[in-house]
């Protein structure tokens, strides 16, 4: 059987600690119907994490007007003041490609993840605060999403959706746990997550700041995600990551470290028979889509399995006893 080494740091340390929050957030989930969406979350200074979420919410927008579009968000128009839209332009082509790309892609596989299987209700989202996919997308029923980010984008975001008066399905839960919360673990587990049920895990826009960062995401994953999880999205690579071999060498490598089985989706399969060019450069940018199978057994599985051993121990003693 294969076992976990799975490293204890995770569930008494955050994701990754962020240089540039500016208020003490609270750790405590909150559940999207009462969510604490007030003006003190307001960008008070230049913040990265909000601007790239706005960013986002503004290539969806713009990708949602068009007359052939590759996915529509309704909501990401919402989410941005008119000020906002005016400084947003600056994305380069090729980014603004490669977020639609990606879009698409994690929409579609998403669907037909939940679509093929009746068993993934349990849906974990890496976004960066401003995932609009609980108010978009058509979930089953039962479905239970928790959505990990940052949690000023994320407050930011909820409260201008709420006054556009969006609403998630009636079919589907929403947590927000932010993901520098200490204690991911078993504040996850503590409010529904279950080790012994399949997961699915999307990542897109979740910062990254180092490879450490994503080694730790592996990790907690790892732990939690019953065996047959599925792990997908697109992968961030900062040239400061120092990969000294090709992308689809380091992931399969990182990734079977973990205990994962994964694989790299180009952005021309995703492209299609869109008008976008399949030579445009996605595959040598520093972002790559991916897939990947959990081949391990979460933390969850393994008590079980221990727990029944230690009843057969009981019960054989107890049958030696009666032959004594």
């Amino acid at each position: 059987m294969a076992t976990n080494h799975h490293c204890s740091f995770l569930r008494h340390s955050p994701l990754f600690s962020s240089p540039w929050r500016t208020k003490k957030l609270s750790p405590n989930p909150s559940r999207v119907g009462f969510c604490r969406a007030s003006a003190q979350y307001e960008p008070e200074e230049p913040d990265p994490f909000l601007r790239a979420a706005l960013t986002s919410a503004w290539i969806r927008d713009q990708e949602s007007r068009r007359s052939d579009p590759l996915f529509i968000d309704t909501y990401a128009g919402g989410l941005l003041s008119s000020d906002e839209c005016l400084h947003l332009h600056s994305t380069s082509v090729s980014e603004l490609y490669r977020y639609r790309l990606a879009t698409k892609f994690i929409d579609e596989r998403l669907q037909q993840l939940l679509s093929t299987s009746d068993q993934f209700r349990q849906i974990v989202l890496l976004s960066d605060g401003m995932d609009t996919r609980p108010y978009r997308l058509n979930w089953p029923r039962l479905s239970v999403i928790y959505d990990l980010s940052p949690e000023r984008a994320f407050a930011l975001g909820t409260k201008r959706l709420q006054v556009i008066g969006a609403k998630t399905s009636r079919n589907c839960l929403l947590f927000h746990f932010p993901n520098d919360s200490r204690n991911l673990h078993e504040t996850l587990c503590k409010n529904g997550f279950n080790g012994n049920q399949p997961s699915l895990w999307m990542l897109q826009g979740l910062p990254l700041p180092c490879l450490n960062s994503f080694e730790e995401l592996l990790l907690l994953i790892s732990s939690l995600a019953m065996k047959g999880s599925i792990f997908f999205g697109e992968l961030r690579i900062p040239s400061d990551w120092m990969i000294s071999c090709t992308k689809e060498e380091w992931l399969e490598n990182v990734f079977l470290r973990h205990g994962f089985r994964g694989s790299i989706v180009k952005y021309s399969e995703v492209a299609g028979n869109s008008e976008l060019d399949p030579d445009t450069g996605f595959e040598a940018s520093g972002s790559i889509l991916f897939v990947a199978e959990q081949l391990r057994v979460s933390d969850a599985q393994m008590e079980v399995w221990r727990m029944h051993l230690e009843r057969m121990d009981e019960e054989a003693d107890e049958d030696g006893f009666e032959e004594l």
